[in-house]
C-alpha cells in the first residue's frame, strides 16, 4: 500500500482544489464589491432653482461664519495639541540602582 504515490488522479485533485479556491475567492470579492455598491448611500437630486439676492447673501454669510468657526476650532485643537504633547527634557543616560528585598537577599 503506497500512500505517497503521485498519479494522474493526484494532480487532478490538486489542480481542481486550487482552481476551486481561486474561483471562489474571485466570486466572493465581486460579491463584496456588489454589496458595497448596493449599500452605498445615495443623494437625492435637488431641483435647481435660481436664488435671489437675499438667498445669495445668506449663503455668503453662512460660509463666512463657517470659516470663522473652522479657524477657531483649528486654533483650539492646536493649543490642546501643544498642551498635551509638551514633554520634559529627559537625561540621555539611564541610572539603575539595586533594590534589595527579601527576594534577592544575598546573605
Amino acid at each position: 500500500m503506497i500512500f505517497l504515490a503521485v498519479t494522474s488522479q493526484t494532480w487532478f485533485i490538486t489542480v481542481l482544489g486550487f482552481g476551486l479556491v481561486l474561483v471562489l475567492l474571485c466570486v466572493f470579492v465581486y460579491i463584496m464589491k456588489l454589496l458595497g455598491y448596493i449599500m452605498q448611500p445615495r443623494q437625492k437630486a435637488v431641483p435647481a432653482t435660481k436664488a435671489d439676492d437675499q438667498t445669495k447673501a445668506a449663503i455668503a454669510t453662512t460660509i463666512a461664519m463657517a470659516q470663522e468657526d473652522d479657524d477657531m476650532m483649528i486654533a483650539v485643537a492646536y493649543a490642546l495639541h501643544l498642551y498635551y504633547n509638551a514633554h520634559d527634557v529627559e537625561p540621555p543616560h539611564i541610572t539603575v540602582s539595586p533594590h534589595h528585598s527579601m527576594w534577592n537577599n544575598n546573605l
